[in-house]
């Protein structure tokens, strides 16, 4: 019976995969590197720093530390100006995670940055809700690697265990993923994984390895959870 989920983040609460790809093709540009949404899509679960250095390195160019660090500055400033103004959060992901979080523990597991994550559960209120972040910066290693939620299991499980709980088993922590990357990070982490159709197709997340695939997530109450993943 599940006890936990782990959410991704991007594709999963906030829809900002297309921004984030305009974003960097953005800042990409004046580096002569063309970015396709095909470039960009094909580098899901990947953080900002794994993800420049394999585009520059597709690309045939070389790139330093200084210039790493001017790109994944100017990339957040980008992101962070398109975003504030109205935060694209996906249709009745806040219901879904209240709700939630009133009958499970809630984390959030993503290759985002730490200050992008904050600044979207800043302006929406969501931050209460939630009882572990991890973010790029805590994770040496990025998706489909399943550290990520070995890490994201092992936190929300002392979380639990904290507030008087009993320990968990796999089983019992739901990971919930938009891309095949994070779908094969959570099973890879002996994690059940609900796909949520918002990025990729239903049968790409099935082929991932997605035990089930929701294409609303508001559409599921915690019982249904509970039911499906028994």
């Amino acid at each position: 019976m599940i006890k936990a989920i782990l959410m991704d983040w991007n594709g999963v609460v906030i829809d900002d995969e297309q921004v984030q790809c305009e974003a960097y093709r953005e800042v990409l540009k004046p580096y002569g590197i063309e970015l396709t949404d095909e470039m960009y899509y094909a580098r899901m679960g990947m953080n900002d720093r794994a993800f420049v250095r394999s585009v520059f390195g597709e690309a045939g160019k070389p790139i330093n530390d200084d210039e790493l660090i001017a790109v994944l500055g100017a990339k957040t400033a980008n992101w962070r100006e398109r975003v504030q103004q109205n935060v694209p959060l996906f249709d009745g992901v806040e219901n879904f995670i209240k709700k939630c979080s009133n009958e499970f523990a809630v984390g959030v597991v993503s290759m985002a940055k730490r200050e992008e994550i904050d600044l979207v559960l800043n302006l929406t209120g969501l931050a209460p809700n939630f009882s572990v972040i991890l973010s790029a910066e805590d994770i040496p290693t990025h998706k489909p690697d399943p550290a990520c939620y070995r890490e994201g299991f092992r936190q929300i499980d002392l979380v639990r265990i904290a507030n008087g709980g009993l320990p968990m088993i796999h089983s019992e922590c739901l990971v919930i993923e938009d891309s095949p990357q994070g779908v094969q990070a959570g099973k890879a982490a002996d994690l059940p994984v609900l796909g949520v159709a918002n990025t990729v197709s239903a049968d790409e997340l099935r082929s991932a390895g997605a035990d089930h695939v929701a294409n609303r997530l508001d559409d599921w109450m915690p019982e249904s959870m509970r039911r499906v993943f028994a």
